[in-house]
């Protein structure tokens, strides 16, 4: 925070963005190439990737900025046989 916010700037504009870019856009690919000519279900398959990436985003990156973190790293109310890659 403060002074140093822009101090990861090139890293996140040169590499990070364009790396994240290019795993989705190979992840988009593999799952359309894998259905097929099958419009709906390819349709599906695309829409569920896209929202599971973000899923994914939101949940390591958005670590801590509508609540502070759990104590123990898991909130008390997640069901422990489902993964949590932010908490």
């Amino acid at each position: 925070m403060g002074v140093n916010n822009a101090a990861n700037s090139g890293f996140l504009l040169w590499l990070f963005i364009p790396g994240l870019w290019t795993i989705l856009l190979l992840v988009w690919v593999a799952v359309g190439a894998l259905l097929g000519n099958r419009p709906l279900l390819r349709a599906f398959a695309l829409a569920v990737t896209l929202l599971g990436v973000v899923w994914c985003v939101l949940s390591i990156f958005w670590e801590g900025a509508a609540t502070p973190p759990c104590p123990g790293g898991v909130p008390p109310w997640w069901p422990s046989f489902i993964p949590a890659p932010g908490f």
